[in-house]
């Protein structure tokens, strides 16, 4: 990479060249970009990430610039709908380094003018969606929340690389708060924006290893006429689906996280991700790890909070309702830089915010994230907002004036997040939350100290969490997918913890549900050792005789306080269907060598909701005491661990 500053000039050829394939990125941080960097090179397309040549012929290392579409997840065995948007590779033969200033009187600053512009998706078919997915996925069970989109669309008066480099130059001037603004021209792949969000970033620590950043980002508040308030903000704050969907964004990337890195990551937080037109509330995830950063990109595909949770569900779910295929919308651009000592550095945003440029037609993909009480109306003006806020951006509509009430409270001209009563109610959030991914997470042999446990992956990620937390507690836990663990697995493992997953427990037909349920009835049946979470606890409670019924409203990232087994517990809950109880149950007789004993049951004294069980060397419990959202979840994890164990 050049280091050295250049003129303008690099701009100008590439501008006036349709065939040149190029990147100009400006890098944001703690304040705006000083510098736009010129990517230059040729193009590549790969099947797979591992194929992204980050080595030449004669293995001397090379700088890409990767476009990875959102079909890619079915590296991962994930669905998505089929296309040919491509792994587009900018295999970069210089990189230099232009001034703002030299950038924008470099770039063409003419209006666009659009033509024919509007949803893919009308409003109306829009909400109709959104009751859809409430009832058929959410009500369901299939999962906690889901990133539906459409897509805004326009015809553009001028040729596609002198509007990218036209809003391109309207994003440097107008926008902030942006982690990359980008302008990228690669073969006919066209895209402009302003990502707020970091998907996945791992930098080098000097010794092989690197550190791993994800920047998960929920919470979308529109700025109103006249500009952000206090007042206005702190009613954002304090809005309920708001702070819930950022917890369970923040799950979800603990997962990834989890599988990643050794320490599992930690979070800082919450911050306020402050841009021209809209605010969002964000957390920080940081662990360390030395996989091949192109491995790092595949087991992180793609953020929760452009896709939902848990995401091999949700990658159904958008399979099912989205009318199109997603193209690069909610992949990444992600930057391979070498390393000194070997090796590269990532540093990959999601494709939000970005304007598709596409034989004279313009597409901005914008979603809503639908969660158990979303209002579909609110959900549709939601994508109105964050079209407009690119539309407005990039200067393809006319920005909106600030207009201020005299009567009213001032606009703030300082950052909100330093306002303390603002930086009080975002603190405050954390006072929910579970130090054991908030602190340094404790090292030590751990009471369970050379006890193997076997993790059966029911298609729920939060299992890598549930794995991190049991080596805490000393066990020797590895984590096997419900369709390729085998019996003797089952049969030889000293402690099994039967995993969570979506669906509807009721559901024998289903060959993933079926065998959870054999899982736990050849442990129950030999009498070894089991802990049982979510979905498996519905399973056990099915075998001992407990009816299995839906919530009247679905418990997905609720936070409840319940008495597990004459302790109280704040845990994190994420189930659509519970086991039920005549109130005021403690202990049931099951069905003949369904375990080996009576079963204690911990349940709402209220409703008869079962909220744990435990029988002669089996427990198992409803909610989900990895989440962040488990503030008792060590200790009671370790309750339960111990009791199978005894």
């Amino acid at each position: 990479m050049a280091a050295a500053d250049t003129t303008a000039e690099a701009i100008l050829r590439l501008a006036a060249d349709p065939s040149a394939s190029f990147a100009l990125i400006a890098r944001g941080g703690e304040g705006p970009a000083t510098h736009v960097e010129v990517l230059t090179g040729d193009v590549v397309d790969v099947d797979l990430l591992a194929e992204i040549p980050l080595a030449g012929a004669d293995g001397a290392p090379r700088e890409v610039l990767a476009l990875v579409p959102y079909r890619q997840v079915r590296e991962r065995g994930f669905e998505a709908a089929d296309e040919d948007t491509p792994l587009r590779c900018l295999v970069i033969d210089e990189h230099t380094r232009v001034p703002v200033g030299d950038a924008l009187a470099a770039l063409p600053g003419d209006a666009v003018p659009l033509t024919d512009a509007g949803f893919d998706v009308a409003d109306e078919e829009y909400a109709a969606i959104v009751r859809r997915v409430i009832a058929d996925e959410i009500g369901r069970g299939e999962g906690a929340n889901f990133v539906i989109r459409r897509d805004y669309t326009a015809g553009i008066g001028t040729d596609d690389r002198t509007a990218m480099l036209t809003w391109f130059r309207a994003l440097l001037e107008h926008e902030r708060g942006a982690y990359w603004t980008f302008a990228i021209a690669a073969g006919d792949r066209i895209l402009v924006g302003a990502s707020p969000e970091a998907h996945v970033v791992a930098a080098s620590r000097g010794d092989g290893s690197a550190t791993v950043t994800m920047n998960p980002i929920s919470g979308t508040f529109r700025h109103p006429d006249g500009g952000a308030t206090v007042e206005s903000l702190s009613a954002f704050l304090t809005d309920t689906k708001e702070t819930e969907e950022l917890f369970m964004v923040v799950d979800e990337e603990l997962k990834m996280m989890s599988a990643v890195c050794s320490d599992g990551g930690r979070i800082t937080g919450p911050h306020l991700k402050e841009m021209s037109r809209l605010t969002h509330t964000e957390y920080m995830l940081r662990g360390t790890s030395r996989m091949d950063p192109r491995e790092i990109l595949r087991e992180t595909m793609f953020a929760p909070t452009v896709t939902g949770s848990p995401m091999q569900n949700a990658c159904t779910v958008i399979r099912r309702h989205e009318t199109s295929p997603r193209g690069y919308y909610s992949g990444v651009a992600a930057l391979f830089t070498p390393r000194a000592e070997g090796g590269h550095d990532l540093d990959a945003p999601i494709l939000i915010r970005t304007a598709h440029l596409e034989n004279g037609a313009l597409r901005v993909p914008v979603g809503a994230t639908l969660v158990r009480h979303s209002d579909p109306y609110g959900e549709v003006s939601e994508t109105h907002g964050k079209a407009a806020g690119v539309l407005g951006a990039i200067g393809a509509v006319p920005r909106p004036v600030r207009v201020v009430d005299a009567d009213g409270p001032a606009a703030e001209t300082r950052p909100l997040a330093d306002d303390p009563g603002i930086a009080e109610l975002l603190a405050s959030r954390n006072a929910r939350l579970a130090t054991f991914w908030m602190e340094q997470q404790p090292s030590g042999a751990g009471p369970f100290a050379g006890t193997g446990a076997l993790v059966v992956d029911a298609e729920d990620r939060f299992t890598t969490m549930l794995a991190h937390q049991l080596r805490h507690l000393g066990l020797d836990a590895r984590i096997a997918h419900w369709s390729e663990v085998s019996d003797a697995e089952i049969d030889a493992a000293e402690l099994v913890v039967a995993g969570p997953g979506p669906g509807d427990p009721r559901d024998a037909s289903n060959p993933r549900i079926a065998r959870m349920r054999e899982v736990v009835a050849r442990r129950t049946s030999a009498g070894a050792p089991l802990v049982a979470v979510c979905l498996s606890h519905q399973a056990l409670a099915d075998r001992v005789g407990l009816d299995l019924a839906p919530l009247a409203r679905p418990h997905q990232g609720v936070q409840k306080t319940v008495d597990v087994f004459g302790t109280q517990a704040s845990i994190g809950f994420y189930n659509t269907f519970t086991a039920r109880v005549e109130p005021g149950t403690s202990r049931v007789e099951p069905p003949a060598r369904a375990v080996s004993g009576p079963v204690e049951v911990a349940a709402d004294p209220a409703t008869g909701d079962v909220y744990a069980l435990r029988a002669p060397h089996v427990a198992s419990v409803q909610g989900h005491l990895e989440s962040i959202l488990s503030r008792d979840g060590m200790t009671t994890l370790e309750r339960l661990v111990a009791h199978a164990l005894a």
